[in-house]
């Protein structure tokens, strides 16, 4: 960004310029988001929760989306702004997958296990707090950037949810709180898959403009 020395966005600027602690903080990341993956998807078949299911396919992808931008970092801004149109392409079909399993769990599915669903919930906004702070200095950055940020925020706002959800069910026995977390995950996924793809075209326009 011009006229700014300590911008995020400075970060990744030429392919010998990576942060090495932006880079430790993206392996901390994919494991946490890894790890947390396998607990949800257990707790979600043991607890029969869509939402807890939606949850643990998003720590899913958000690993996929580490693992890929460690694996841009230090290219050129083109390169890394493709590697955000997957990982945004990626996010809407999330959340596609989600609003499809909603539905067809709202005409077959009973009440999930609230406990269950409580529980795994508080642990994974514990991790996903940690990750968020740690990401914090890097949320105005290019659309690689963007993108990380937004799934950490995304993923902690998902986990605040669903314990909601937890608190509609033991309340009401009825699995509809269940469903409406999940499909407010998904459209949380949708809004952030069209800022970061927006964000990776004008990169590349921008970028082509220059060459030109």
């Amino acid at each position: 960004m011009p006229g700014c020395t300590n911008c995020p966005s400075d970060t990744v600027t030429a392919d010998n310029n990576v942060d090495p602690v932006f880079r430790r903080v993206l392996w901390i990341a994919l494991f946490a988001n890894a790890a947390m993956f396998l607990v949800e998807i257990i707790a979600s078949q043991i607890g029969d929760s869509i939402s807890l299911q939606a949850d643990a396919l998003d720590f899913f992808g958000d690993s996929a989306n580490y693992a890929i931008s460690l694996f841009v970092l230090g290219m050129a801004l083109h390169l890394r702004a493709r590697a955000s149109l997957i990982k945004g392409a990626t996010m809407a079909a999330f959340g596609l997958w989600v609003i499809g399993n909603a539905i067809y769990r709202a005409l077959t599915g009973s009440a999930p296990e609230a406990s269950v669903m409580g529980a795994v919930a508080i642990l994974a906004l514990i991790v996903n707090v940690a990750v968020t702070v740690l990401l914090y200095r890097y949320r105005a950055g290019d659309s690689n950037m963007r993108s990380i940020w937004l799934c950490s925020r995304n993923d902690a706002i998902g986990n605040i949810a669903v314990m909601i959800a937890a608190a509609g069910v033991f309340a009401t026995s009825s699995r509809w709180p269940d469903l409406a977390v999940a499909a407010i995950i998904a459209s949380l996924n949708f809004s952030a898959a069209i800022h970061v793809i927006r964000l990776a075209f004008s990169e590349i326009r921008a970028e082509h403009l220059e060459v030109v």
